[in-house]
């Protein structure tokens, strides 16, 4: 039965790269669109809602060095940014699609909900984009500058380099009551595979994203119920590991403390998360499920009994999915290249 589930894990990961084939119609010089300038804009930007993955090959073509070289240098002195890019992206692709929604920062936004107060990494996105404007004024989406960001910290951080189709253009709304579709760590599985499938995304693209929890922390408010009052009983939820309760119960007296989500390895990109949760040691109640459920147990105990790069692989790949999820390109006429990340060029808020 070992072999079998492991086979199949091995062939599911066989996929191609889900982005395009490059495209010769890149687009021109300069322009922001999503304002005065948008009927300009059928010369910037490829007439079809495909990605490319040679988007700034000839507009910027530094794009991708300008991103790694400033995710190495924010990262080299907080080291705990990398995870919270990846994070980011997570939320903002998690909403409306990867349209940059979640940068938007006024009354009302995503930004703004209670449920994203714990995100980080704006200001990294902002230093980035300054620095971009600088040689491909109004050329690159933030959009595209997260996507990007996101893969140099997790590739940073010893996980895998995927290839990132760009095109992407910004979306010029975006509201606080959007914030509740991104999963939370509370959720059954079928809840998560509902949201997963309604992103064109499998059951194996979420154990394998899932797995992003290898690195980063958790709030000790995210798990506080958990601990001290699971299903009202005023106890621990009795599915974690006694040894490991304990240690959580006495790290977590206060909501604002942080917990790291693989206790092992907890700043290394490896498969260690799906062994943890085979001891049950995990620290969010999705972690738990994912071990629980017989949807999901058999990828579990696959992707922890096989090498490491086996996760890795397979991780890149699924990101790949992940990053192309509600997209807006150029045909779709909707969105714009913000001057800055945190404000909409054609709104005033």
């Amino acid at each position: 039965m070992k072999s079998a589930v492991v086979s199949v894990v091995l062939l599911v990961i066989l996929v191609a790269w889900p982005v395009s084939a490059d495209r010769k119609d890149l687009p021109g010089e300069g322009g922001y669109g999503g304002s005065d300038e948008e009927e300009d804009t059928k010369s910037w930007f490829p007439l079809d809602n495909q990605l490319s993955l040679s988007y700034y090959d000839k507009i910027c073509p530094n794009f991708e060095k300008i991103v790694d070289t400033k995710v190495r240098e924010w990262t080299k002195t907080d080291p705990s940014l990398g995870p919270a890019l990846l994070r980011l992206l997570f939320h903002d692709c998690g909403v409306t699609g990867c349209d940059a929604s979640i940068l938007l920062d006024h009354k009302g936004s995503e930004r703004r909900s209670p449920a994203s107060k714990t995100l980080r990494g704006f200001e990294l996105i902002d230093d980035i984009k300054s620095e971009i404007e600088k040689s491909c004024p109004g050329l690159v989406s933030c959009a595209d500058i997260l996507t990007s960001a996101s893969r140099s910290a997790t590739y940073q951080l010893g996980g895998p380099y995927w290839p990132n189709a760009y095109g992407r253009r910004d979306s010029t709304n975006s509201y606080a009551r959007d914030v509740e579709k991104v999963p939370s760590g509370r959720r059954d599985i079928t809840g998560l595979l509902e949201t997963f499938q309604s992103y064109g995304l499998n059951i194996l693209d979420l154990v394998v994203l899932s797995g992003a929890h290898t690195i980063g922390k958790a709030y000790c408010g995210t798990i506080q119920s958990r601990l001290y009052n699971f299903n009202a009983t005023h106890g621990t939820d009795p599915s974690i590991d006694s040894k490991y309760a304990d240690f959580l119960r006495r790290k977590c007296r206060w909501a604002s403390e942080t917990v790291y989500l693989d206790a092992t390895t907890p700043v290394t990109f490896d498969n260690q998360y799906y062994i943890n949760l085979q001891k049950n040691m995990g620290v969010l109640t999705t972690d738990a499920e994912l071990v629980k459920d017989p949807r999901t147990s058999p990828l579990v105990k696959a992707f922890a009994e096989q090498p490491p790069q086996i996760f890795r692989h397979q991780f890149g790949v699924s990101m790949a999915k992940l990053v192309n999820v509600g997209v807006i390109t150029g045909e779709d006429r909707i969105g714009e290249i913000r001057r800055v990340c945190s404000k909409s060029n054609s709104k005033r808020y």
